[in-house]
């Protein structure tokens, strides 16, 4: 993956590995464009940090993802790269019945369905400029966190998505990259012991990692642990 001069558009890109990436992509002279839900945060981010352009659209809404895909093509006509970040993590306890059962699917409007709609929006202006699109799923894909049921389904949904993707584009000329970190010392991670089963990395090493297998032209980028974790699935299936 070409790493200078790019335009880069990063959804859930105001916190956590969104904006780690999103500045270090600013740090190497790319022009940059985060996504966020709050505008209070974006708003805050863009004080501190001038150069990044920031967005107020969440992907689990069709219409949102309509419209930025609108005003980016007319702002930002040279984009080239889309990294779909946006996540969450919910703790699920499916042993008992829940009143919200609109909530249950939430991680799964915003990981895996708003994923897909930000493909879908933006692949005509991709196709165009030959662009890199890099879908962040997890090392969780291959071996689930019993506690977040859900979210790591949404992950493995991803990294089958991903390769089909992958295989319908092969001679359009965009690039597909699927990220798969490991636990890293973010919010989204806040809940998981440090010292346990699940080792956690930084951002700082996550991203040193990355941009290594970036520079060597890798397409499936499995970082720390992740790595293992595929390994373990494939060599012990029934630990999945």
């Amino acid at each position: 993956m070409k790493l200078t001069h790019r335009t880069i558009l990063i959804t859930g890109g105001s916190a956590g590995i969104g904006l780690t990436f999103a500045l270090k992509f600013l740090e190497l002279g790319n022009e940059v464009i985060v996504t966020g839900r709050r505008q209070s945060v974006l708003d805050e981010l863009k004080k501190n940090y001038p150069k990044l352009h920031t967005i107020q659209s969440d992907v689990a809404d069709a219409a949102q993802v309509a419209a930025l895909a609108r005003r980016v093509k007319t702002d930002y006509p040279k984009l080239d790269v889309l990294m779909n970040n946006a996540g969450i993590m919910l703790h699920r306890n499916l042993q008992v019945p829940t009143a919200d059962l609109d909530g249950l699917t939430t991680e799964i409007d915003v990981n895996l369905s708003g994923l897909i709609r930000m493909n879908s929006a933006f692949i005509d202006i991709l196709t165009a400029n030959k662009g890199t699109l890099i879908n962040v799923s997890s090392g969780l894909a291959f071996v689930p966190l019993s506690s977040a049921p859900i979210y790591c389904a949404t992950k493995a949904a991803v990294h089958s998505y991903t390769q089909s993707l992958r295989f319908q584009l092969e001679e359009s000329g965009v690039e597909v990259i699927e990220l798969m970190p490991p636990a890293v010392k973010t919010a989204l991670s806040a809940d998981l012991p440090e010292g346990g089963v699940v080792s956690l990395i930084t951002t700082d090493e996550l991203i040193k990692q990355t941009f290594a297998a970036f520079k060597n032209g890798k397409l499936e980028i499995r970082p720390g642990q992740a790595n293992l974790l595929a390994l373990m699935r494939r060599l012990a299936p029934s630990m999945g």
